[in-house]
């Protein structure tokens, strides 16, 4: 019973989430996750009694709270391309600068139960209407908007894959200082999508 509260609640979701961060739903045995967690088999059905889905939604409900706080900037902030560059800045806290692979990715790949796939993909779409509704009040029409903030995600999840597979964050860093421009940028003067750039 001891072993069981002898990592705190946040700690421990902090650990589980980087086991599903890097290996998947599929790839998450329950052996990486005791490992990761510190902790026995018994101690983690002790927190989670239903295994591994359990532990899962636990994950997304930690990364839910966590997006709120990454995407309440876009709402707030008294200008529009101040909440974006201070959403970007959280989303390089996130993902360490490039050096975290998507747990929204992770959480959709082949294996995940349906569920887990459903609610990872609504995170990714919350993500894109906040972009989109940063862009709306730059003037930008809702067809364009919506334009711009899925052009903002293709172009962050292909910065993080670069990042990690080149071992550099230059990219990435790129990419999130430009996000202002792309999202709030007035309709005439707004760059074009990087990812469309041929």
């Amino acid at each position: 019973m001891g072993r069981a509260s002898a990592i705190d609640d946040h700690d421990l979701l902090d650990r589980l989430t980087e086991v599903f961060r890097c290996h998947g739903y599929a790839g998450a045995s329950l052996t990486v996750l005791s490992q990761a967690a510190g902790l026995q088999r018994a101690s983690l059905y002790h927190r989670f009694p239903e295994g591994k889905p359990a532990m899962a939604a636990a994950v997304l409900n930690h990364a839910e709270r966590m997006f709120t706080a990454i995407l309440e900037p876009l709402t707030t902030a008294q200008h529009p391309a101040d909440g974006v560059a201070e959403m970007a800045q959280r989303i390089g806290a996130f993902y360490r600068d490039g050096r975290r692979g998507c747990l929204l990715d992770t959480m959709t790949l082949d294996g995940a139960p349906d569920d887990i796939r459903v609610r990872a993909t609504a995170v990714a779409r919350r993500w894109m209407h906040g972009m989109a509704a940063a862009a709306m009040r730059s003037g930008a029409s809702q067809d364009e908007a919506e334009r711009r903030a899925h052009a903002a995600l293709v172009n962050i999840e292909g910065a993080l894959v670069v990042a990690r597979v080149l071992d550099d964050p230059t990219e990435f860093d790129n990419t999130l200082a430009w996000l202002p421009q792309l999202l709030t940028a007035t309709p005439s003067s707004a760059a074009p999508n990087r990812g469309d750039d041929r």
